[in-house]
């Protein structure tokens, strides 16, 4: 069955650059229809609707305008403010809002912003809610005849830092840990939680002016907490994005651990305790030696397409517990619904329980390249047989050993190609190949 057609929302909400493909009357008109959309569906006549951002300068400028929608169309906003995107589920459960909107681009730059929605569940919504939210942007609805207000939620940060706290039991005292917090969402956050569980903590890019954000830092690199922590006695190292809803770890001498590697490691520990609640779901791009891994590990593994929303579902459909992406998205739904940066590194030292992470790697990642090519129409790949012919035939040549793997991005205009081999060597020979073909096919 086909998903419902959407062309504004991607696999991560509204993204886009300020100005050009998202600005203040689009955030508008998604406020307003999100809002109309949950009164007809659910019939709450006047929505309750939490708005928390990350530290992008044009935050403060679409979340007035997502607020003016909202309360256009008769909802009450509450204003979160500076937080990271899983405490939109977090601090909204507590609360009791009937949805949650966060203003972020995630580990875009600066120049980016976006809009994503969760409902009451603290879930991203669904294809089916966000394509009806769509058709009531194309054809708006009359203005609600009482108006909403506007309200500053005092202390939301609190009420997220409490979730952690009392979610995760864990004594860090005698560790010493270093936070890159990418100048974005978990800047203030993310060291408080640390001290409160009693480590020594060391924290880096937490000076945002609104343009750094992801800048140079964070999980989209690596090398300034690598050196930081090589350079320290610190035990290891996080990495968080921008919004603070993926991480990245590196070990004590700064080699980096991705999402697979995290994963494969919580997952182990909790299936040889019994604690793992059945298996675990990960997305297409996982490596091949974290499957190896889990079968190693006796773990099942159900794969889903790209997007944490999508490892969401398969949780919920086998009714498991973990699960994320190799980009640092991990999800244990026994905690909450989305991907959480700060309680994904928890789970990590939980899982440790005072190890070093260097010697508890338990899967070997196979060589994988990765290439974006830039397209004009993102979605004409389904329609490039030779392009897909050719995926056909180096996937039956690297059967056993390798893949190879195409997708559109969700959120931009690329292609994504990516291959995994024997050797660093030939999945760039054959990722450069692919990547050539694909050009030449949809320049």
């Amino acid at each position: 069955m086909s998903s419902p057609t959407r062309t504004l929302f991607g696999t991560d909400g509204v993204r886009g650059r300020v100005g050009e493909e998202l600005n203040a009357e689009l955030a508008l008109a998604i406020g307003r229809a999100g809002t109309e959309s949950l009164r007809r569906a659910r019939g709450i006549e006047r929505p309750r609707v939490l708005i928390i951002r990350d530290t992008r300068e044009s935050g403060p400028m679409l979340e007035s305008a997502l607020a003016a929608g909202i309360t256009e169309a008769g909802g009450d906003v509450y204003l979160g403010g500076v937080l990271p995107t899983p405490a939109a589920a977090l601090v909204s459960g507590h609360h009791g809002f009937d949805l949650a909107a966060v203003v972020s681009a995630s580990h875009n730059p600066f120049h980016d912003n976006g809009i994503k929605l969760f409902g009451g569940d603290g879930g991203k919504l669904d294809d089916a809610t966000e394509a009806g939210v769509e058709a009531l942007i194309h054809e708006p609805p009359p203005p609600a005849g009482d108006p909403g207000r506007i309200r500053e939620l005092i202390g939301a940060d609190q009420d997220y830092l409490r979730a952690l706290e009392s979610f995760f039991r864990l004594d860090l005292g005698g560790l010493k840990v270093v936070l890159d917090c990418a100048n974005g969402a978990t800047y203030r956050v993310a060291g408080e939680i640390f001290t409160r569980l009693g480590a020594d903590v060391e924290l880096i890019a937490i000076e945002p002016d609104g343009r750094n954000i992801n800048d140079g830092c964070g999980s989209t690199d690596l090398g300034p907490l690598s050196a930081k922590v090589a350079a320290s006695d610190a035990a290891l190292g996080f990495a968080f994005d921008g919004d603070g809803d993926r991480v990245l770890a590196v070990d004590r001498e700064g080699n980096p651990f991705d999402g697979d590697e995290m994963i494969s490691l919580i997952a182990a520990e909790r299936a040889a305790t019994g604690s793992l609640g059945g298996g675990v779901a990960v997305t297409v791009m996982s490596n091949y030696g974290f499957h190896q891994a889990m079968k190693e590990a006796g773990v099942e593994v159900e794969v889903t397409n790209v997007g944490d929303r999508y490892v969401l579902e398969a949780l919920r459909e086998k009714n498991w517990v973990l699960g994320g992406e190799q980009s640092g998205h991990i999800i244990s739904t026994d905690y909450a619904p989305t991907g959480d940066g700060i309680a994904a590194a928890l789970m990590l030292l939980e899982a440790l329980n005072g190890r070093d992470l260097a010697e508890a790697r338990v899967m070997e990642k196979l060589p994988q390249v990765l290439v974006n090519v830039k397209v004009s129409d993102r979605e004409a790949i389904a329609r490039a047989d030779t392009v897909w012919t050719e995926v056909d035939r180096l996937n039956s040549e690297l059967e056993g050993q390798g893949r190879v793997l195409l997708r559109a991005s969700g959120t931009e205009p690329l292609v994504r190609v990516m291959a995994e081999a024997p050797t660093e060597a030939r999945a760039q020979e054959i990722c450069d190949s692919l990547a050539e073909l694909v050009r030449s096919d949809l320049g």
